[in-house]
């Protein structure tokens, strides 16, 4: 019987790598995606990314702006890509747009397309990934004389035009922005960093009214506009260095000596190119490239202050600066976005001296910036694009089975369940040794080797290679899966233990212990999500295996999002700050921070916190009051799913007030255990239980053959089993099907262990039961193990081999740690 057995199993794991490695791959949507509607005036900050994020500015704003702009190195290095992916998932989390300053660090005549090629690429990563909506400002202030890439039109034309063409040729969808410096000034002779060897070609090309000199009387926009279709936006960088007078235009010699408000009309007068120029301009920027060529406008502006001088407060200064911008736009109306600088940082300008560009970092200066921006009427807030949230990227850690397959699968188990439970009955007449010995003892070891049972599934299913262990993990039992299992089996577990605790400390002290147990849990939880952080930064280390996470299209998008990678670890980075901004402290206290395959750790603290409150109530047989409250919360949760009590990152794929209701039913069934045995093993119980596990059974079979052999399962719909899974059985929901399938799978699993105990626990006992009575442990340390595996070179998730070996290796090091009872002081159990 067992070589039959054995034989079967082979087969059927034979036959399930067949069927994942013939499987076809998804293929990624490479589509342009649609155009970004725009419906007023977008504003934002370009932040110091080193020490400022999207979260903390818009908590100081009080709203959330429609743009962020970051300054990037070009061509890409691993330090930019790094910055535009974090600056990228930190916007989408507020659906916000990028605004891409790409700044080269090469001389311009050695950019090549393998640069623009390597830069579209990214685009389209952030963009598939995020639906980031980026606009690109390459290469800005090209007219100016102190970046490294001015003042030189015909290398500068050729490598905009370069990067234009390669990225209106692919996916991303991204705008491409010519962004000079206002001209006043120009050619900004005495600014600091004069280029000094311009080429005679160079200088020709600038020499605009051909009187062989390079003067103010020159273009100072003309000269570097590239090719019209290069061009989505242009852009108009316009700071006011807080000189105040006409005179003291960017690029002159003029001492900033008081901090003094603008003068009236100066944006006006800059807007209509008569500010601060010695010679008449016959058109302005607006009118000659964003009115006369049906362009949008990007205004990259702000109003600095130091702290260090005398004069105006920084209020006077900077709102008279954005009270004349906002004045400006209706009748500019393509002026359609507005950056901000919102750094604290040396200027030239101002002797080198440090100043503030800020408009968030007084309270009062931030409430005045965000009225005047309401009352302008004008301001479109975010989210512009699909909000992507790192509890997006924690649900889609779910990994399910869809459609008829799923169905198929279920109701096979359900029946293989069936027959089993039916098998029992034979077994326990037949077989009277083999039962369960001791149904007084205090411990139920059968309770315990279902959860070494779930536990190992969790392990195997979070290690993801291939084995035949993870062909037999995933939705182990029809729909339920590990997690399930945990949770329930961990409600269990305690309401079992809580009686010995009371009668060893009583009710109170039992309570401060459960407390001081959940407190640890708490700590243990943020630790290892600090440790993970920590480890990212070891060079030979790579933590973003698990600090993000790709989706495989199983979350609430499907397919359509497969392959998108999401941050896990939101504002992390702001943790190094000295001293941290609390938005990043909060999101870590909430845990709304930390590795996937640990998301549900929180989880168990909220539900440890709860328990002895709970127990208080079942222990005065108000276990009815206890579930009609579980209950309560969970019709909540399905009328309104978006209602989510805590932001942690367990919340978006435990959902609490789902997921209780198998913690809170765990706690009653373990407190009185005895009871409803007994009263299940009665023949009345036996009947009800019998009707149940047959009739669930034959419901779904009897549905599967009508879809199989084409006949209606009268008085039942024909397409009922084809909708079935959806309306039953998602996962993070618990819908009635997922909680029927759990109630099946314990209570068939309970009796096959009952009546044949003692050879399950002779080939499976010394496993399962002290992995199982250690479960919180095993689940703590595992986090390690799924990033020890994700750093193995060379390794192949689809080799069955190698899969079969690490699954093998992982399971006997921990239990190798549970038997020395390694770290057990400090782990939780």
């Amino acid at each position: 019987m067992t070589r039959h057995l054995r034989r079967a199993l082979a087969a059927v794991t034979l036959a399930a790598a067949g069927a994942l490695l013939a499987a076809p791959a998804a293929v990624a949507d490479t589509s342009v995606p649609a155009p970004v509607t725009q419906d007023g005036l977008w504003f934002g900050p370009e932040l110091d990314w080193g020490s400022d994020g999207p979260d903390g500015y818009a908590d100081r704003l009080g709203e959330t702006p429609a743009t962020y702009a970051i300054r990037l190195s070009y061509p890409l290095d691993d330090k930019a890509r790094q910055g535009w992916s974090r600056a990228a998932t930190a916007a989408a989390a507020q659906g916000a747009v990028l605004v891409l300053s790409m700044e080269p660090r090469v001389p311009l005549a050695d950019l090549t397309r393998d640069d623009a090629a390597a830069f579209n690429a990214m685009l389209e990563k952030m963009q598939g990934d995020y639906d980031t909506h980026h606009l690109v400002r390459f290469a800005p202030e090209m007219n100016g004389s102190w970046t490294s890439w001015g003042q030189q039109p015909r290398e500068f034309v050729r490598a905009f035009e370069a990067v234009a063409d390669v990225v209106h040729d692919g996916g991303s969808g991204a705008e491409m922005v010519w962004a000079p410096s206002y001209g006043a000034g120009y050619p900004f002779e005495r600014a600091d960093g004069r280029l000094d060897d311009l080429s005679p070609a160079d200088l020709r090309a600038l020499d605009t009214d051909a009187d062989g000199l390079l003067t103010e009387a020159d273009d100072p926009y003309g000269p570097y506009f590239p090719d019209a279709d290069a061009v989505d936006r242009v852009g108009l960088t316009m700071f006011y260095f807080g000189k105040g007078e006409s005179g003291a235009a960017a690029g002159r010699d003029v001492p900033l000596l008081s901090n003094s408000a603008p003068d009236d009309g100066e944006v006006a007068a800059r807007l209509d190119e008569q500010w601060g120029y010695t010679v008449p301009q016959a058109e302005t920027f607006y009118d000659r490239f964003a009115a006369g060529e049906s362009r949008d406008l990007l205004l990259d502006t702000g109003a600095l202050y130091d702290f260090s001088l005398d004069g105006d407060t920084e209020l006077a200064v900077k709102q008279g600066w954005w009270r004349q911008v906002l004045a400006e736009l209706p009748d500019h109306p393509r002026i359609t976005a507005v950056t901000w600088l919102e750094a604290v940082r040396e200027e030239a300008e101002a002797g080198a001296q440090e100043v503030d560009w800020r408009l968030t970092a007084s309270g009062g200066v931030a409430s005045a910036f965000r009225a005047d921006l309401a009352a302008s009427g004008q301001v479109q807030w975010s989210p512009i694009t699909e909000v992507i949230t790192p509890q997006e990227g924690s649900a889609t850690t779910v990994q399910v089975r869809e459609g008829n397959d799923a169905m198929t699968w279920l109701t096979g188990s359900v029946a293989a369940l069936a027959i089993a439970f039916l098998a029992t009955g034979l077994v326990g007449r037949m077989l009277p040794s083999w039962r369960y010995p001791d149904e007084s003892a205090p411990r139920d070891l059968r309770i315990d080797m279902l959860r070494g049972f779930a536990i190992v599934v969790v392990v195997v299913t979070q290690i993801e290679v291939l084995s035949p262990f993870s062909l037999a993990a995933l939705d182990v039992f029809g729909v339920v899966s590990g997690a399930e299992l945990f949770v329930l089996l961990s409600g269990i577990a305690l309401g079992m233990a809580f009686p010995a605790a009371v009668r060893r400390a009583g009710e109170w002290g039992a309570a401060l212990a459960a407390w001081a147990r959940a407190r640890k849990q708490y700590l243990v939880a943020l630790a290892v999500t600090l440790l993970i952080f920590v480890l990212s930064f070891v060079p030979f280390i790579d933590a973003s295996a698990i600090m993000t996470f790709t989706d495989r299209g199983t979350g609430e998008d499907g397919q359509a999002t497969t392959g998108r990678v999401y941050d896990l670890y939101p504002n992390a980075d702001r943790l190094l700050d000295y001293p941290p901004p609390w938005y990043a402290v909060r999101q870590l206290l909430l845990l709304e921070m930390g590795p996937w395959p640990f998301n549900i750790m929180g989880l168990f603290v909220v539900l440890s916190l709860a328990y002895p409150a709970l127990m208080w109530l079942i222990r005065r047989r108000l276990w009815w009051l206890v579930l009609a409250g579980s209950w309560g919360l969970y019709a909540l949760h399905i009328t309104m799913p978006e209602l989510s009590p805590l932001p942690s990152q367990f919340n978006a794929v435990f959902p609490l007030l789902a997921w209780q209701v198998l913690f809170t039913h765990g706690l009653v069934i373990g407190y009185y255990r005895r009871q409803i045995i007994g009263a299940l093993t009665s023949t009345p119980g036996k009947i009800l239980v019998g009707l149940f596990v047959v009739g669930y059974a034959g419901f779904l079979v009897y549905l599967w053959a009508g879809d199989s052999f084409g006949f209606e399962p009268a008085p039942l719909p024909a397409g009922l089993y084809g909708m079935l899974y959806d309306s039953g059985y998602p996962r993070i929901d618990l819908h009635w099907g997922r909680l029927l399938d759990l109630v099946l799978v314990i209570t068939c699993s309970y009796a096959v262990l009952t009546v044949a105990w003692k050879p399950i626990n002779a080939v499976m006992g010394w496993l399962w039961i002290p992995l199982g009575q250690a479960s919180l442990y095993v689940f703590i340390v595992h986090v390690f193990f799924v990033l020890a595996v994700a750093n193995i070179p060379g390794l192949d998730r689809q080799s069955f081999w190698q899969g079969t070996l690490i699954h093998t290796a992982v399971i006997a090091l921990i239990y190798l740690m549970v038997r020395r009872r390694f770290l057990f002081s400090v782990i939780p159990r």
